[in-house]
């Protein structure tokens, strides 16, 4: 059973990412789940926020839906689907430090790439939405954080900032929909404490998203994503460290 400081603590870590995610559409389950894995095993918190992950998509999609790309989502959901059956399978399989050690490794990487902007401007070819979709399905069942794969690859693709926005909220959308109904036909969503912790966070996702879609921050951009790039640097190395402590 959770404690109420371990509540608290998760509480306001749901707050900052959702928080995030409305600046930036994307980093929610970056920042939220290699925290709370500090507190909670990994098994637990993933179907948390793949839930949580799953009705905030379902909200911004609303707000963008004339701009999504169908026609780039349906390519990846193939792969993708094949993706999550494996990651799921070693979620449950894998003990706990291997895990912890991926995640960090994984959060660390994407990090980097944030803090020193790492990215190239030249399109890419449809045939990359194959290890696109399977690395994103399988890295989002196991550690909840599919989305950079994804986030990648559509940014070579979409050059329209709205149409970007609106079609990584839709792979979002669905993929999470196939991840809920696994972790549901498995038992992950109906582990003990899962809907009271669900019904406490669904306010704090809604708040974060509202203040972090209207309170504009003074920074730019590059600066946001610096930020984030940093966050992701401490959480992750942090994981790394409790995996080898």
């Amino acid at each position: 059973m959770m404690t109420t400081e371990i509540y608290i603590a998760a509480l306001f870590i749901i707050l900052l990412a959702y928080f995030i995610r409305g600046i930036t559409g994307f980093g929610s389950g970056l920042i939220a789940i290699p925290l709370l894995a500090h507190l909670l095993p990994l098994t637990f918190v993933v179907p948390l926020i793949l839930v949580l992950d799953f009705l905030a998509s379902v909200v911004l999609t609303r707000h963008t839906k004339l701009q999504v790309q169908w026609h780039e989502i349906g390519v990846l959901l193939p792969p993708t689907i094949i993706g999550m059956l494996a990651g799921t399978f070693l979620l449950i399989n894998l003990p706990r430090e291997p895990l912890l050690l991926g995640l960090g490794s994984f959060v660390i990487l994407f990090g980097l790439r944030y803090l020193f902007n790492v990215h190239s401007e030249n399109p890419i070819s449809r045939w990359w939405s194959a290890p696109t979709g399977l690395a994103g399905g399988t890295i989002g069942a196991m550690f909840g954080t599919g989305g950079p794969p994804y986030v990648v690859y559509l940014s070579h693709r979409l050059q329209d900032k709205t149409q970007l926005v609106g079609t990584l909220s839709g792979i979002f959308m669905l993929e999470g929909a196939l991840r809920v109904a696994i972790f549901l036909y498995i038992g992950l969503l109906s582990q003990d404490d899962m809907i009271g912790s669900l019904l406490l966070a669904l306010p704090l996702m809604s708040l974060g998203l509202y203040l972090g879609t209207r309170v504009h921050l003074g920074i730019s951009h590059r600066q946001q994503l610096g930020l984030i790039g940093g966050m992701l640097l401490l959480s992750g190395g942090s994981l790394i460290w409790k995996a080898w402590a």
